[in-house]
């Protein structure tokens, strides 16, 4: 018995130093297939542009981001318009949270109101085109309610992202074991003190790396608002081509920062993930 105890001792080492060596190798073949194919998108655009006779004129671009004079740095337009992609996703993110997780609650409740309320407005918030929510917000309701472009965009976008939240939500909370509900009851516990004390706090673990998921799509999808006079990121692109015909330059930059927010966005969620995994 001891030499088996002692063999496996000396196995030990070798078998974490194979799978430390597996985890951690470089995957050299998936740089390659993926600078393989950056430099394919790369030919084909210049490709395109030179089929076009486009003339590139990518230093006129740093005025666009910033100017510096008097020794001081000022934010040029797309950086401005970039401040309120980001005013407009914070905003929007806190809403769609409290909206989702509402709406979790009364599908999940004994109310059938609620169930009937917390349906439709899923029916019609994920089954309709965001472009098309924005406009009846805008044009139908923020007159009624006497809100400005900014806030209507913020409502629009809280309303469309909120019934996906709402759906993961509800997914965290049917995912834990059902006696902890009949633990809790038989506790004594109200309905309100269980969900407060028992399943969203362990539901919420669950599903945070799903709901930050949600959030890349709330950025990426904040440059809709721009149709309706939004002064943010994409707008300011928009108007900076029409004035200088600037087209890929610009669009080719905006896709940059946001491709730089969303993957740091995506690090963020797979750092969550290893962080609050759940083991079944």
């Amino acid at each position: 018995m001891n030499n088996g105890r002692t063999q496996n001792a000396k196995l030990l080492p070798a078998i974490a130093e194979k799978r430390f060596l597996s985890t951690s190798r470089v995957p050299y073949k998936d740089i390659v297939i993926y600078l393989f194919i950056m430099a394919g998108i790369v030919y084909i655009v210049l490709r395109g542009a030179s089929e076009q006779g486009y003339h590139w004129q990518w230093y006129r671009i740093p005025q666009f981001l910033y100017t510096h004079k008097d020794g001081s740095f000022t934010l040029g337009p797309l950086l401005e318009g970039l401040k309120i992609t980001l005013h407009i996703t914070w905003i929007s993110m806190i809403l769609t949270y409290v909206i989702g997780l509402a709406t979790a609650l009364l599908r999940l409740s004994d109310s059938i109101i609620g169930r009937v309320v917390a349906r439709l407005y899923l029916e019609v918030a994920r089954n309709t085109p965001l472009i098309v929510q924005l406009f009846f917000i805008y044009f139908v309701v923020a007159p009624v309610l006497g809100i400005d472009r900014l806030f209507a965009a913020i409502l629009a976008l809280s309303l469309f992202e909120g019934a996906y939240a709402s759906e993961i939500y509800r997914s965290g909370i049917v995912s834990l074991p059902k006696g902890q509900w009949e633990a809790s009851h038989s506790l004594g516990l109200t309905t309100f003190d269980t969900y407060r004390k028992i399943i969203l706090p362990q539901a919420i673990r669950r599903v945070l790396p799903p709901l930050t998921s949600q959030t890349i799509s709330l950025i990426k999808d904040s440059s809709l608002v721009s149709v309706i006079a939004v002064y943010e990121m994409t707008m300011q692109a928009n108007a900076i081509v029409a004035e200088t015909f600037l087209t890929f330059e610009v669009y080719f930059t905006i896709a940059g920062i946001y491709l730089v927010i969303t993957v740091f966005l995506s690090q963020l969620v797979a750092l969550l993930e290893r962080k609050f995994k759940v083991h079944h």
